[in-house]
Protein backbone atom coordinates (compact mmCIF):
# COMPACT_ATOMS: atom_id res chain seq x y z
CA UNK A 1 0.00 0.00 0.00
CA UNK A 2 3.00 2.57 0.90
CA UNK A 3 4.66 2.05 -2.54
CA UNK A 4 1.58 2.51 -4.31
CA UNK A 5 0.73 5.41 -2.81
CA UNK A 6 4.88 7.01 -2.55
CA UNK A 7 4.89 5.97 -6.43
CA UNK A 8 1.44 8.06 -7.36
CA UNK A 9 2.77 11.16 -4.91
CA UNK A 10 5.63 10.92 -6.79
CA UNK A 11 3.83 10.59 -10.55
CA UNK A 12 2.03 13.86 -9.03
CA UNK A 13 4.35 15.89 -8.39
CA UNK A 14 6.99 14.85 -11.28
CA UNK A 15 5.01 14.56 -14.23
CA UNK A 16 2.80 17.59 -14.09
CA UNK A 17 5.28 20.33 -14.41
CA UNK A 18 7.46 18.43 -16.90
CA UNK A 19 3.68 18.06 -19.00
CA UNK A 20 2.64 21.44 -18.57
CA UNK A 21 6.48 22.97 -19.63
CA UNK A 22 6.46 21.01 -22.39
CA UNK A 23 2.61 21.88 -23.35
CA UNK A 24 3.41 25.52 -23.03
CA UNK A 25 6.54 25.59 -24.88
CA UNK A 26 4.47 24.02 -27.55
CA UNK A 27 2.00 26.50 -27.88
CA UNK A 28 4.58 29.06 -27.81
CA UNK A 29 6.34 27.82 -30.67
CA UNK A 30 3.11 27.65 -32.48
CA UNK A 31 1.85 30.79 -31.17
CA UNK A 32 5.17 32.49 -32.68
CA UNK A 33 4.94 30.85 -35.79
CA UNK A 34 1.69 31.80 -36.21
CA UNK A 35 2.17 35.57 -35.48
CA UNK A 36 5.17 35.29 -38.08
CA UNK A 37 3.19 34.30 -40.73
CA UNK A 38 0.46 36.90 -39.80
CA UNK A 39 3.21 39.49 -39.97
CA UNK A 40 3.98 38.22 -43.16
CA UNK A 41 0.51 37.99 -44.89
CA UNK A 42 0.15 41.97 -43.21
CA UNK A 43 3.16 43.01 -45.34
CA UNK A 44 2.77 41.57 -48.86
CA UNK A 45 -1.05 42.90 -48.24
CA UNK A 46 0.33 46.40 -47.51
CA UNK A 47 3.06 45.82 -50.73
CA UNK A 48 0.09 44.51 -53.10
CA UNK A 49 -2.72 47.12 -52.08
CA UNK A 50 -4.11 49.16 -55.08
CA UNK A 51 -2.49 52.83 -54.70
CA UNK A 52 -5.62 53.95 -55.83
CA UNK A 53 -7.71 52.61 -53.57
CA UNK A 54 -5.34 51.50 -50.70
CA UNK A 55 -6.52 50.31 -47.92
CA UNK A 56 -7.50 52.17 -44.67
CA UNK A 57 -5.48 51.99 -41.29
CA UNK A 58 -8.15 51.33 -39.12
CA UNK A 59 -8.80 47.84 -41.02
CA UNK A 60 -5.00 46.93 -40.32
CA UNK A 61 -6.18 47.80 -36.30
CA UNK A 62 -9.16 45.40 -36.96
CA UNK A 63 -6.64 42.81 -38.08
CA UNK A 64 -4.19 43.39 -35.33
CA UNK A 65 -6.97 43.43 -32.81
CA UNK A 66 -8.37 40.14 -34.25
CA UNK A 67 -5.15 38.05 -34.16
CA UNK A 68 -4.44 39.49 -30.49
CA UNK A 69 -7.81 38.34 -28.99
CA UNK A 70 -6.97 34.54 -30.91
CA UNK A 71 -3.53 34.47 -29.66
CA UNK A 72 -4.92 35.32 -26.06
CA UNK A 73 -7.60 32.67 -26.51
CA UNK A 74 -5.22 29.90 -27.39
CA UNK A 75 -3.14 31.16 -24.79
CA UNK A 76 -6.10 31.12 -21.99
CA UNK A 77 -7.16 27.27 -23.48
CA UNK A 78 -3.41 25.82 -23.01
CA UNK A 79 -3.65 27.71 -19.51
CA UNK A 80 -7.28 25.76 -18.66
CA UNK A 81 -6.07 22.26 -20.06
CA UNK A 82 -2.65 22.85 -17.91
CA UNK A 83 -4.59 23.12 -14.82
CA UNK A 84 -7.18 20.31 -15.08
CA UNK A 85 -4.40 17.99 -16.13
CA UNK A 86 -2.93 18.82 -12.69
CA UNK A 87 -6.13 18.84 -10.54
CA UNK A 88 -6.95 15.63 -12.43
CA UNK A 89 -3.77 14.29 -11.11
CA UNK A 90 -3.69 15.40 -7.92
CA UNK A 91 -6.80 14.37 -6.93
CA UNK A 92 -5.56 10.41 -8.01
CA UNK A 93 -2.43 10.82 -5.84
CA UNK A 94 -5.29 11.78 -2.76
CA UNK A 95 -6.91 8.39 -3.41
CA UNK A 96 -4.06 6.29 -4.17
CA UNK A 97 -4.60 4.91 -0.47
CA UNK A 98 -7.85 3.57 -1.71
CA UNK A 99 -6.02 0.28 -3.56
CA UNK A 100 -6.75 -2.02 -1.69
CA UNK A 101 -10.12 -1.00 -0.13
CA UNK A 102 -13.45 -2.08 -0.96
CA UNK A 103 -15.57 0.39 -2.51
CA UNK A 104 -19.52 -0.26 -1.97
CA UNK A 105 -20.90 0.90 -5.94
CA UNK A 106 -23.82 -0.23 -8.40
CA UNK A 107 -20.45 -1.30 -9.89
CA UNK A 108 -20.25 -5.23 -11.72
CA UNK A 109 -18.44 -7.25 -8.97
CA UNK A 110 -16.38 -10.34 -8.89
CA UNK A 111 -18.16 -13.01 -7.38
CA UNK A 112 -15.34 -16.28 -6.50
CA UNK A 113 -17.85 -18.68 -4.58
CA UNK A 114 -18.68 -16.27 -1.56
CA UNK A 115 -21.86 -15.53 -0.53
CA UNK A 116 -22.16 -11.74 -1.29
CA UNK A 117 -23.62 -8.74 0.82
CA UNK A 118 -25.92 -6.85 -1.76
CA UNK A 119 -27.50 -3.61 -0.72
CA UNK A 120 -31.00 -3.04 -3.11
CA UNK A 121 -32.79 0.37 -3.17
CA UNK A 122 -36.03 -0.49 -4.11
CA UNK A 123 -38.49 2.19 -5.55
CA UNK A 124 -41.30 4.47 -2.88
CA UNK A 125 -44.30 2.59 -3.90
CA UNK A 126 -43.08 -0.60 -4.92
CA UNK A 127 -45.20 -3.06 -3.50
CA UNK A 128 -43.15 -6.21 -5.13
CA UNK A 129 -39.38 -6.31 -6.15
CA UNK A 130 -37.21 -8.94 -8.09
CA UNK A 131 -33.30 -9.06 -7.74
CA UNK A 132 -32.01 -9.97 -11.22
CA UNK A 133 -28.39 -10.88 -11.41
CA UNK A 134 -26.42 -10.65 -14.94
CA UNK A 135 -22.92 -12.57 -15.91
CA UNK A 136 -19.78 -10.55 -17.68
CA UNK A 137 -21.96 -10.76 -20.83
CA UNK A 138 -25.06 -9.38 -19.62
CA UNK A 139 -27.07 -12.76 -19.72
CA UNK A 140 -29.45 -13.08 -17.13
CA UNK A 141 -28.21 -15.78 -14.76
CA UNK A 142 -31.59 -15.92 -11.68
CA UNK A 143 -33.89 -13.75 -10.92
CA UNK A 144 -35.50 -14.10 -7.29
CA UNK A 145 -38.52 -12.18 -5.21
CA UNK A 146 -36.47 -10.03 -2.18
CA UNK A 147 -38.41 -7.87 0.50
CA UNK A 148 -39.18 -4.46 -0.62
CA UNK A 149 -36.66 -2.93 1.89
CA UNK A 150 -33.27 -1.15 1.92
CA UNK A 151 -32.14 -4.13 4.38
CA UNK A 152 -29.00 -5.82 3.05
CA UNK A 153 -29.63 -9.35 1.67
CA UNK A 154 -27.22 -12.43 1.07
CA UNK A 155 -26.66 -13.93 -2.75
CA UNK A 156 -25.50 -17.25 -2.51
CA UNK A 157 -23.99 -17.36 -5.99
CA UNK A 158 -26.74 -20.01 -7.00
CA UNK A 159 -29.40 -20.04 -9.97
CA UNK A 160 -33.03 -20.42 -9.80
CA UNK A 161 -32.59 -24.16 -9.08
CA UNK A 162 -30.34 -24.27 -6.41
CA UNK A 163 -26.89 -25.26 -8.44
CA UNK A 164 -23.88 -22.84 -8.06
CA UNK A 165 -22.84 -20.59 -10.60
CA UNK A 166 -19.23 -20.42 -12.13
CA UNK A 167 -17.05 -17.59 -10.77
CA UNK A 168 -16.89 -13.92 -12.25
CA UNK A 169 -18.12 -10.79 -12.48
CA UNK A 170 -21.97 -10.19 -12.16
CA UNK A 171 -24.33 -7.36 -12.01
CA UNK A 172 -27.02 -6.99 -9.88
CA UNK A 173 -30.77 -4.94 -10.15
CA UNK A 174 -33.91 -4.89 -8.39
CA UNK A 175 -37.02 -4.82 -10.80
CA UNK A 176 -39.72 -2.96 -9.27
CA UNK A 177 -43.25 -3.66 -9.63
CA UNK A 178 -46.53 -1.98 -7.93
CA UNK A 179 -49.79 -3.93 -8.82
CA UNK A 180 -48.03 -6.40 -10.83
CA UNK A 181 -46.56 -3.63 -13.20
CA UNK A 182 -42.80 -3.40 -13.66
CA UNK A 183 -42.26 0.83 -12.45
CA UNK A 184 -38.79 1.34 -12.42
CA UNK A 185 -35.30 -0.61 -12.06
CA UNK A 186 -32.74 0.72 -9.64
CA UNK A 187 -29.21 0.02 -8.85
CA UNK A 188 -27.94 -2.92 -6.03
CA UNK A 189 -24.97 -1.69 -4.73
CA UNK A 190 -22.16 -4.25 -3.25
CA UNK A 191 -18.58 -3.89 -2.41
CA UNK A 192 -15.79 -4.76 -4.51
CA UNK A 193 -12.24 -4.74 -4.13
CA UNK A 194 -9.92 -1.22 -5.73
CA UNK A 195 -7.56 -2.52 -7.86
CA UNK A 196 -6.02 0.96 -9.18
CA UNK A 197 -6.80 4.69 -9.69
CA UNK A 198 -6.51 5.88 -13.08
CA UNK A 199 -6.30 9.78 -14.13
CA UNK A 200 -9.49 10.00 -17.07
CA UNK A 201 -11.08 12.13 -19.09
CA UNK A 202 -12.85 13.46 -16.28
CA UNK A 203 -10.70 13.30 -13.55
CA UNK A 204 -9.77 10.33 -11.54
CA UNK A 205 -11.61 6.82 -11.57
CA UNK A 206 -10.80 3.99 -10.05
CA UNK A 207 -10.82 0.73 -11.63
CA UNK A 208 -12.35 -2.32 -9.93
CA UNK A 209 -11.43 -5.69 -10.04
CA UNK A 210 -12.68 -7.43 -12.81
CA UNK A 211 -11.95 -4.41 -14.93
CA UNK A 212 -14.72 -2.29 -14.34
CA UNK A 213 -14.31 1.64 -13.98
CA UNK A 214 -16.62 4.05 -11.29
CA UNK A 215 -16.31 7.53 -10.41
CA UNK A 216 -15.44 8.37 -6.87
CA UNK A 217 -18.32 10.38 -6.57
CA UNK A 218 -19.95 7.44 -7.00
CA UNK A 219 -18.53 5.65 -3.80
CA UNK A 220 -21.01 5.13 -1.45
CA UNK A 221 -18.65 3.96 1.13
CA UNK A 222 -15.25 2.54 1.57
CA UNK A 223 -13.73 -0.14 4.11
CA UNK A 224 -10.72 -1.77 4.84
CA UNK A 225 -11.52 -5.92 3.75
CA UNK A 226 -9.23 -7.21 6.86
CA UNK A 227 -11.19 -5.43 9.19
CA UNK A 228 -13.20 -8.05 11.32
Amino acid sequence: MDSVTSAATQTSTTQPGATSAQGQAQQGTLINSDFQTFLLMLTTQMQNQDPLNPIESSDYAVQLATFSGVEQQVRTNALIESMATQMGLSGMAQMASWVGMEARTAAPVTFDGTPLTLYPDPSSGADQAALVVRNADGQEVTSAQIPVSTDPVTWAGTDANGAPLPSGVYTFRLENYSEGKLVETTAVEAYGRIEEVRNGTGGAVLVMEGGGTVAPSDVKAVRDPAAP
